[in-house]
């Protein structure tokens, strides 16, 4: 008589959702790896790349794209993570960048000494600056960011002593740049920056949210006076919240400096905030990845529907068609409509939405 016994039902069912979830748990080290080996391929998407992944025009794209699913990651600290509506965040970002190029041109720092400088002073201008924005609350603290952000495109703008360069920007000294940082055969080192530059905010902000003080950023979101009768103080905890995204946007503005090969006054505006806002919209507010995919997806449509607008496809298209298509703003706009009609909490929200509807049509 056999005394063979068969496992239990529930321990086969749950063996696949061991599986998912290890596969769930390991997927960003596998895209990782691909990220980090992509300068050695030349695979070619034709319609997503103009030529093969490892060519220097879609290395740039690709590093361009990383660094702003990075400095959307970091103001997402503000937005959804604190409840933070800040219209000023570019100007930590453009701080970093006009900050390091003046302390390499005008002080003659060695290319180290001028980021590390560069990156002190643009979280410096956070911590000044945030400390008198936060005074005030709701309305009048986007109001107040507004303000300075307006007041710093213009100091730019003014071009006080021949710093910035006016609405010209100014070029950063490629004879005082480390030389594997400087031509196109080294745009593959840029493009590794800039994903360091996006795993360093990945890990920075994962690890404030999930840290103490990060729960309580949770509680000043939902009910700031919640967290006043505990006998907290939200001031500081915003305060640091403000501080460490302005930092973070100072590393991108140093890495936009050398993406670029310059500081430009474009940085400087309250439209690239506003710019900022859509990626994290886009890609849901408040999640782990949303605001990384959305800055990623947005950078790469601006681009690359600026070249399609401008195709020949479209321009014998007939005219109903033509005129909306070679708008690119335009068409970033519906998407962003579609987005958040269809979508409501963005793109991180799609696989929660796509399992509970075959959850449903079981």
């Amino acid at each position: 008589m056999s005394t063979a016994t068969t496992p239990a039902p529930a321990a086969v069912s749950t063996a696949p959702e061991h599986g998912r979830t290890r596969l769930l748990r390991w997927w960003p080290a596998a895209v990782l790896a691909l990220l980090v080996v992509a300068p050695w391929s030349a695979l070619p998407l034709p319609g997503l790349l103009d030529g093969p992944v490892g060519s220097p025009g879609s290395l740039q794209l690709l590093a361009t794209c990383l660094l702003f699913g990075a400095l959307a990651t970091g103001y997402d600290l503000l937005l959804g993570r604190t409840g933070l509506l800040s219209f000023g965040h570019a100007l930590y970002f453009a701080a970093g960048s006009y900050a390091t190029n003046m302390f390499l041109l005008e002080a003659g720092l060695p290319f180290a000494a001028a980021a590390v400088l560069g990156v002190c002073f643009g979280a410096a201008l956070a911590l000044v600056l945030g400390s008198v924005s936060l005074r005030v609350t709701g309305i009048g603290f986007s109001m107040v960011t507004l303000a300075f952000a307006q007041a710093g495109s213009i100091l730019v703008s003014r071009d006080p002593g021949g710093f910035t360069g006016g609405e010209e920007g100014r070029a950063a000294p490629a004879e005082l740049l480390p030389s594997w940082l400087v031509g196109i055969d080294h745009t593959a080192n840029l493009y590794w920056i800039a994903l360091a530059y996006l795993v360093l905010t990945l890990a920075v902000v994962h690890r404030a949210v999930r840290s103490p003080t990060g729960r309580v950023w949770e509680g000043i979101k939902e009910n700031e006076r919640r967290v006043e009768v505990l006998g907290l103080k939200p001031y500081g905890f915003k305060l640091t919240a403000f501080v460490l995204a302005g930092a973070l946007a100072a590393v991108g503005g140093l890495v936009h400096l050398l993406l670029t090969g310059g500081s430009t006054p474009q940085t400087t505006t309250s439209d690239f905030t506003l710019s900022l806002l859509v990626m994290v919209v886009l890609g849901g507010t408040g999640t782990r990845w949303g605001p990384m995919v959305g800055g990623i997806l947005y950078t790469w449509a601006d681009h690359r529907l600026g070249d399609l607008a401008g195709s020949g496809a479209v321009a014998d298209l007939p005219a109903v068609l033509r005129v909306p298509l070679s708008q690119p703003l335009f068409l970033l706009g519906v998407l962003f409509v579609a987005v958040v009609h269809l979508l409501p909490g963005g793109l991180a929200r799609l696989p929660s939405r796509l399992r509970r509807t075959s959850e449903e049509n079981r």
